[in-house]
């Protein structure tokens, strides 16, 4: 099984990075793939990298924020994406890229909306609780913004590269993950209330588990439900 990890930044994984390192001589059970900080970056370096070695899953992992109260270092396994800020705001409000009519909710590779994880034998193997993501291009700290997507996403967790990995993988029918370790509730940037080095713990300590069961799970789990 060919597994791509796809991080934003190093350290995010690097405990991950230096435990393959240290099975490198052997057949690395993961190659990973640094995409860069936001939807651009992400986009291009996983096409790129399909491109040139495809891989049969792919697994995007870091840190994140939290739209709910959730204590740092809180694993999540996100089962759907939302584009949060893939619009307009105008009076007052927001209009969605549906809303617009500029593209269909169910239009391939949305549901309803959003960006469906259609990989019920992979979620379920994380043993992770599920939770709705949302993606945007921007830290969110504005409060009546944090109020709007509360209220519309539903989101729980927020990135800026989700939806991206969601978009890409329905695309090409690349089996994928994302795993999110919580590190702060999102709103104003008062870094003594967040805990990043707990959420990094956290969070590769799930992806270890993970890439270790992976590599003893028949292909079976990668039947899609919507496939």
């Amino acid at each position: 099984m060919h597994i791509l990890l796809i991080a934003a930044t190093p350290f995010e994984i690097q405990p991950t990075i230096d435990a393959l390192k240290a099975v490198a001589q052997k057949e690395a059970p993961a190659a990973i793939l640094i995409g860069g900080v936001g939807g651009i970056s992400t986009t291009w370096s996983l096409m790129r990298q399909i491109g040139r070695d495809r891989p049969d899953l792919i697994i995007q992992a870091g840190i994140a924020g939290s739209l709910i109260d959730r204590k740092p270092g809180t694993v999540f396994v996100i089962d759907e994406e939302e584009l949060a800020d893939l619009g307009v705001w105008e009076e007052g409000g927001f209009r969605s890229l549906f809303d617009l009519r500029l593209a269909g909710a169910n239009e391939f590779p949305f549901s309803n909306g959003r960006l469906t994880n259609p990989y019920p034998g992979l979620l379920e193997l994380t043993g992770l609780e599920h939770a709705r993501g949302m993606t945007v291009n921007e830290i969110t700290t504005d409060v009546r913004r944090i109020a709007r997507f509360q209220q519309n996403t539903k989101a729980v967790v927020e990135s800026m590269e989700g939806g991206p990995l969601h978009y890409v993988c329905l695309r090409e029918n690349i089996p994928f993950l994302q795993i999110r370790s919580i590190s702060n509730v999102i709103g104003t940037r008062d870094k003594t209330k967040w805990d990043i080095p707990l959420a990094i713990t956290r969070l590769n300590e799930e992806l270890g588990a993970l890439i270790r069961r992976l590599g003893s799970t028949a292909a079976s789990i990668f039947e899609s439900s919507n496939h």
